[in-house]
């Protein structure tokens, strides 16, 4: 259940964020569910591979390559789900920024209610 709603609430992230940032279109909430599931999956197994093979342009950077890495992650989901469209490197890069910052918060949320309930 826990996970469900992490995917429900990334995709309302993605949703609200095609609306804000220009060149970024998601055609309607299905695309942007399948958007969700997508990176989540690529985050899953994709990224590590991409984390360990820039591991040395990571420590150069200070982890700052981090950040490229999660726009290749965007520009992924854009080539493998239709209907979600990122026109650039430097929007992915923006867009994946803006994301974090989204899901941090709203599951920081997520994590209060249930404080709540204990």
């Amino acid at each position: 259940m826990k996970t469900f709603l992490k995917i429900l609430l990334t995709a309302l992230a993605v949703v609200v964020l095609a609306k804000i940032l220009p060149g970024v279109t998601v055609i309607d909430y299905t695309t942007a569910v399948i958007v969700a599931i997508v990176i989540s999956l690529l985050n899953m197994f994709v990224r590590p591979l991409l984390v360990f093979f820039t591991l040395p342009a990571t420590i150069v950077t200070l982890g700052l390559f981090l950040f490229v890495i999660n726009a290749i992650i965007i520009l992924l989901a854009d080539k493998l789900v239709d209907g979600f469209e990122v026109p650039g490197f430097f929007t992915a890069l923006l867009f994946s920024v803006l994301l974090s910052f989204f899901r941090t918060v709203l599951f920081s949320l997520l994590k209060d209610e249930k404080q709540i309930r204990n």
